[in-house]
């Protein structure tokens, strides 16, 4: 596992010695970065379910501002602390729950979230997370989920348009764009 492109192009990543983690393949990665194209480019970015943290690390090496991991598995904490290390480009780590993090007040907003959960977590867990994203995505603020090839897609709130569905192996991987909100910019 790498860094696919950008400023910290080749440098490897470590994944967590565990096995409640599925990093995402280079492949999947550059599928998805290609697709996003220069949206990430001075983003906020949110990785949940952060794991190794090839999402976000990869979003900064394209030119995101910022970058949020949010991961509890304490094994892919401290991978995800050295590959912070290694790539050299920031983020914070925010060692807690998705679910704790999301119900926090007063959040931040991002541009884009990646949202990458363990496949047994239940989609219509995904379903209420998406929810609680909406109120701390910008307007036309991009999520990408990844689920299992099997499971049904996940239901994105009230503004949201799917933007792709694509099939890569076992995985699936679903962009959605929120619809942009007339008084707010990027």
């Amino acid at each position: 596992m790498r860094i696919i492109t950008g400023a910290a192009k080749g440098r490897r990543l470590v994944a967590p010695d565990t096995d409640e983690t599925r990093p995402a393949t280079d492949r999947v990665r550059e599928a998805v970065f290609s697709a996003l194209a220069d949206w990430v480019v001075d983003a906020d970015v949110l990785d949940l379910y952060a794991g190794s943290g090839s999402y976000g690390l990869e979003a900064l090496s394209r030119g995101a501002a910022s970058a949020t991991f949010v991961e509890s598995n304490r094994a892919a904490i401290e991978a995800l602390r050295t590959n912070i290390a290694t790539v050299g480009l920031g983020g914070t780590v925010v060692a807690t729950t998705v679910e704790a993090f999301l119900e926090r007040p007063g959040q931040r907003r991002y541009h884009l979230v990646f949202i990458d959960p363990p496949w047994d977590l239940p989609t219509d867990v995904v379903d209420r997370q998406l929810t609680q994203i909406d109120r701390i995505l910008t307007g036309e603020g991009e999520v990408v989920v990844s689920r299992r090839g099997r499971d049904r897609p996940p239901e994105a709130p009230e503004g949201w348009e799917l933007a792709a569905d694509r099939r890569y192996g076992d995985a699936r991987i679903y962009r959605y764009v929120k619809v942009r909100e007339e008084d707010e910019d990027r």
